[in-house]
């Protein structure tokens, strides 16, 4: 089966341009001159211990046009063309050699592989690895926002010392940045289900969302207080689960409990030099740049949350294959609150 590329739109890459390009079937980065091409692309097929799913929909996620824009070359992409965005949700449509516990007609949650490329399209590939089961309960719009966001969210969370078997007593205490993003709605909520003290930073008019998910203080990060990060009851911090950009080391260090962790998600290259200092000076406070590994029982984890109504997906906005661009724009935009997903047509 092929499909036909329908329309693009340009990007920069280095010296060259390319275009994100939403066809029937598939979005696809190709190089081009000053303009789109006509291509098509056939719909894959499943391999060893891999699954063909029939997509429903798909997430984006901040590190997808971080990669249309080379900001992670020359790790990814590794060769054109590249196909964007990991997280989707689906039905499962033909199932490998090799694959145990799914057939075709399940409905799933997926994280695609990135160095190879995603698939914001009509079909995709995954591997049985990091593809579980989506219960009635959990919707396909759910589903598809866990794989990256809460998945870093929580693994930021059990780096600070965060347990969730009710263990952790007294509770540590908190802080999260940019607590109304697409990671930071779930680090709320997690916090919450670990028994945390959370401090939250968003902007003024999130403050009242991400206390209903159970913040227990919220700051205007415009505010002076904000700004500062100090917690308004004077806890310091055992953990930072950072979200943003542009706070450095100094507005941190004084908030920070004797061995207090700042979990950088997006870190600089003076942060990772400042994390290198730490680790071989043995500094008690530390910067801990996040490695994420995604796994499979991380997120059968987080379905189950779902299932189970501990914790719920915000959707910022909702967009139609037909106009992936337009989700694009938004996440570039950085003021999603909640998720953004794109819809398969037909």
């Amino acid at each position: 089966m092929l499909a036909r590329m329908s329309f693009g739109w340009p990007v920069e890459l280095g010296s060259r341009q390319l275009a994100v390009v939403v066809v029937a079937a598939v979005v696809v980065l190709v190089v081009i001159g000053s303009g789109g091409e006509h291509v098509e692309v056939p719909v894959p097929s499943a391999k060893k211990n891999e699954l063909l799913l029939k997509l429903e929909v798909a997430s984006i996620n901040p590190v997808d046009w971080k990669i249309q824009k080379g900001m992670l070359r020359p790790f990814i992409p590794r060769k054109l063309p590249f196909i964007p965005v990991t997280d989707v949700a689906g039905v499962v449509a033909e199932v490998g050699p090799g694959v145990n516990g799914f057939q075709a007609g399940d409905q799933v949650v997926a994280m695609l592989n990135s160095f190879y490329g995603g698939r914001l399209a009509e079909y995709a590939v995954a591997s049985e690895s990091l593809t579980v089961k989506r219960p009635p309960e959990v919707s396909a719009v759910e589903g598809s926002g866990l794989p990256s966001a809460a998945g870093t969210a929580l693994q930021a969370l059990r780096t600070i010392g965060a347990k969730f078997d009710g263990t952790d007593k007294p509770p540590l205490n908190v802080l999260i940045t940019a607590a109304s993003g697409g990671v930071g709605l779930y680090a709320v909520q997690l916090a919450k289900l670990a028994g945390l003290h959370v401090t939250a930073t968003c902007g003024a008019r999130n403050v009242e969302l991400v206390k209903s998910l159970g913040a227990d203080e919220v700051l205007d990060y415009r505010t002076p207080e904000g700004a500062s990060l100090q917690s308004p009851s004077g806890k310091k911090y055992d953990g930072v689960v950072h979200c943003t950009v542009g706070v450095s080391w100094s507005i941190f260090e004084p908030v920070l409990a004797s061995t207090g962790k700042v979990i950088d998600l997006t870190p600089s290259f003076t942060a990772i030099l400042k994390s290198v200092l730490h680790k071989v000076t043995f500094s008690k406070k530390r910067l801990v740049p996040l490695l994420v590994s995604p796994n499979k029982a991380d997120l059968e984890f987080l379905v189950g949350l779902l299932k189970d109504s501990k914790m719920k997906t915000l959707i910022d906005s909702r967009f139609p294959l037909s106009e992936a661009s337009k989700a694009w724009e938004r996440s570039i935009e950085g003021h999603a609150t909640g998720k953004i997903i794109v819809e398969m047509e037909g």
